[in-house]
């Protein structure tokens, strides 16, 4: 029996139709993830990195290929498998002692069990202190680790985390991106990350997955082989975001065309309006 958090994804393919015709979004996606590895996923929008993420948490069933979690298919949702998206999606009439505890409605154990496991959440988030606060009380960051600790709080084999820092402002993602890196030492669960942010991949992930759009595909694996914690301004982080950063920089130069000289706009106008030297 696998260990638990192994992810096994074998010849995924995936399309929608559209207006009665087939748009393939994923094409043969193969990729092993080990138990408690961070992997990070990045590329272009529309390259099937959110597609990827909600057939694995089992949002969506209708693709070909293989899904295989700790040994066995992935079918519907399951407690397994959390996921963090971009929104916070909290109950605003709720507090965050309540959003975080409705994740826990349908599991089994006492009252006493589950408010103790809510509480060790919210500390884990470093919310303490706002057991009985709205959403509107919150700031976006605050919100976002409230998500994360309802996504926890069911202890899940893997933990899937959508964008969930790209509506925050830069100096709150780079905190909530150093919190989420101390969450996952300290749980050591699976998790996978989908993001546009190069340096926020290599900051997170034992690995990181570039992606290539229409149909999403896997470029490349670059394997990111730095000490934990990361030192953003060290050579060897910005050497390894650079080898990351050239798979798209090349390939925007091969899709690029030789810019067009446009006709001086002088020689198009009639012999009247030419100007006089």
């Amino acid at each position: 029996m696998p260990h638990a958090g192994t992810l096994s994804i074998a010849h995924l393919h995936k399309q929608y139709e559209v207006k009665g015709q087939a748009l393939p979004v994923l094409e043969d996606i193969t990729l092993s993830i080990a138990p408690g590895e961070f992997v990070s996923i990045v590329g272009a929008s529309g390259c099937g990195k959110s597609t990827l993420l909600r057939l694995v948490v089992g949002l969506e069933a209708d693709y070909r290929g293989e899904i295989v979690l700790d040994g066995r298919r992935v079918v519907g949702t399951s407690l397994q498998r959390g996921i963090v998206f971009q929104e916070h999606r909290l109950f605003p009439w709720l507090t965050v002692e309540q959003n975080i505890r409705l994740a826990l409605l349908n599991t089994p154990g006492s009252d006493a069990d589950k408010q103790r496991n809510v509480q060790e959440h919210i500390a884990l988030v470093g919310l303490s202190g706002f057991e009985q606060a709205y959403p509107h009380q919150l700031s976006g960051g605050m919100s976002q680790r409230v998500a994360i600790a309802r996504a926890l709080v069911t202890r899940p084999e893997i933990l899937l985390l959508d964008e969930p820092f790209g509506a925050l402002d830069a100096l709150t993602r780079a905190y909530l991106q150093q919190e989420l890196h101390r969450i996952w030492q300290a749980e050591g669960i699976t998790m996978i990350i989908v993001t546009h942010d190069v340096e926020e991949a290599v900051y997170l992930g034992d690995r990181v997955v570039v992606m290539e759009p229409r149909p999403g595909r896997i470029r490349r694996i670059v394997p990111v082989g730095l000490p934990h914690p990361r030192d953003r301004a060290a050579l060897p982080f910005a050497q390894v975001r650079d080898d990351v950063l050239k798979e798209f920089t090349g390939r925007l130069a091969e899709l690029a065309e030789p810019p067009v000289r446009p006709e001086p706009v002088i020689d198009r106008l009639p012999p009247t309006f030419q100007f006089a030297v």
